[in-house]
């Protein structure tokens, strides 16, 4: 997925700078992380989702990279000092896909059905809808998840959407889960192209890739995120769009089993994205007791 992700901002990077079409003037860097090596444990028990990022952060710092492009929900909330996401890209649809070769929807789920994910936010609002079924932790690439399910691990899945998408294998979803079920997680969809803060040459280059459209409703997100200042044990979702040049955002606050949640909701211009988030995680976070995990 990272090979597929970065494969796209490196195309849209030529077709927007002929000159970085010639020989050599682009190149791709593999550099497999912790979370990447790491597939036997839930991220929350290793670290948390920074263990996408930190090798390919030191990378960046040192200057053995000059930019790099994640997944925006696998950054942390607070950037190692002297990077910066320098371009949001159009964020692709952020929600999530139910995945079976046997059922036609989560609803027609039998009780006790094994559901795989590795996300606690996944977990938490599958057992919130479905407090009957058994979830079990599956990680790994998407085409490894899929194996996993048709050798009889678990009879379904449940994953981003986007992530088929960019791997041409959205034929697989069974069911687009909506967000009233399944809220997404913060930044799902988007990409991040993260850079050195003093780098002015990679920033323009960048800039052509940037939807502040798309940037202003993952920042309304993380803000949002910040103010809970959640552990990798908080099942969080939050999500904002954009309507008639309105920003609202949704957060959800859930425990690890679902049976119970916290929703909040702010509504405002697009220029206080960030202070709408920030403002909401801040209430949810007021009405939180210690059943929420919130330090």
């Amino acid at each position: 997925m990272a090979l597929r992700q970065t494969t796209i901002i490196r195309d849209r990077l030529i077709a927007a700078h002929a000159e970085l079409a010639e020989a050599g003037a682009v190149e791709i860097v593999t550099i497999r992380t912790t979370g990447d090596r790491v597939q036997n444990r839930l991220l929350a028990e290793i670290g948390g989702k920074g263990l996408f990022a930190k090798e390919i952060e030191e990378a960046l710092l040192a200057g053995r990279i000059d930019l790099a492009v994640h997944s925006l929900k696998d950054l942390e909330t607070w950037l190692p000092d002297g990077l910066v996401i320098a371009c949001v890209p159009p964020r692709d649809d952020p929600r999530d896909a139910f995945v079976s070769a046997r059922r036609a929807g989560l609803a027609s789920v039998p009780g006790g059905a094994k559901v795989g994910t590795a996300s606690l936010r996944r977990q938490a609002q599958l057992l919130r809808y479905r407090p009957d079924l058994s979830i079990v932790p599956v990680r790994g690439n998407v085409n490894t998840r899929l194996r996993k399910m048709e050798a009889g691990e678990v009879d379904a899945l449940v994953l981003a959407l986007c992530s088929l998408e960019r791997l041409d294998l959205s034929g697989h979803a069974t069911e687009i889960l909506p967000r009233e079920l399944m809220l997404p997680a913060v930044g799902q969809g988007a990409l991040a192209v993260e850079c050195r803060t003093a780098d002015e040459v990679v920033r323009q280059l960048v800039q052509p890739l940037h939807d502040p459209i798309s940037a202003a409703c993952v920042a309304a997100e993380r803000a949002m995120l910040a103010a809970l200042d959640g552990s990798c044990r908080t099942p969080v979702a939050g999500f904002a769009e954009i309507e008639r040049n309105r920003l609202t955002i949704q957060g959800l606050l859930l425990n690890e089993d679902g049976s119970k949640e916290i929703r909040g909701r702010r509504e405002g211009g697009i220029d206080a994205a960030a202070q709408l988030g920030a403002e909401l995680g801040k209430e949810l976070r007021s009405v939180a007791g210690p059943d929420f995990g919130l330090g």
